[in-house]
């Protein structure tokens, strides 16, 4: 039996509302049937900080000068910026396994792989859902799910400036401290790292879900 295909969209710097519509219009294309294959949207955004379904007011530190988005996702608030590579998969688990407690399990399952390939060593937090290096968050998970096809998804911080994260309590974990994949390897990031992250998350998508990966075109972006 051949894997399934995911088709990985390399979307570049976008603006965190246009990706929101875009993924949207793709996951409502995935229930109609309109989509023939799974996607997964990877990209970077500019600073923005987003809200949750279950953000508590008091999370949200500091707003001035930066957008602040409300959305339907599962989680807290938490950062998006530059260096971040964020994956919206738009999945259709009827495929794979109706059962949002396994995705969750299995989205986190993704990037520790990836982050092993990357040597990084990486590890889930009990009670809590994301990803943790030695005691450091390095990626956010919050999702959202309609007639069992996903969107939204994860932060997984490359580059990532970490003191913009001091404007939130991040996911709304106090004292949680945040770390990038080129701080957990020491050293001023090579240029090549973003390559090698986006690399690393695609055959920890194979290797968890059981997909083939390929690369696409940004042609159903949304304007």
């Amino acid at each position: 039996m051949s894997a399934k295909s995911l088709d990985v969209i390399l979307a570049g710097r976008t603006e965190y509302r246009v990706a929101l519509e875009w993924q949207r219009s793709l996951a409502h294309d995935r229930i109609a049937g309109r989509l023939p294959h799974d996607v997964l949207l990877l990209l970077e955004h500019d600073p923005v900080v987003t809200l949750g379904r279950t953000t508590r007011g008091e999370h949200l530190l500091r707003s001035e000068g930066i957008d602040v988005v409300e959305v339907e996702r599962g989680g807290d608030v938490t950062f998006h910026g530059p260096g971040q590579l964020v994956g919206y998969p738009i999945l259709d688990l009827n495929g794979y396994r109706p059962d949002l407690h396994w995705y969750l399990r299995t989205l986190e399952q993704a990037l520790i792989d990836a982050l092993g390939t990357l040597a990084v060593p990486a590890e889930r937090n009990p009670g809590l859902t994301g990803v943790w290096t030695r005691g450091r968050k390095i990626a956010s998970i919050g999702i959202h799910v309609k007639q069992w096809v996903t969107w939204h998804g994860f932060a997984l911080n490359v580059t990532t400036d970490l003191a913009s994260f001091d404007r939130i309590v991040p996911c709304g974990i106090p004292g949680v401290v945040m770390t990038s994949v080129a701080q957990e390897r020491g050293g001023a990031p090579d240029a090549g790292l973003w390559e090698e992250t986006v690399r690393a998350v695609l055959q920890g998508f194979e290797s968890a879900f059981g997909v083939t990966t390929h690369r696409t075109e940004p042609a159903m972006r949304a304007s």
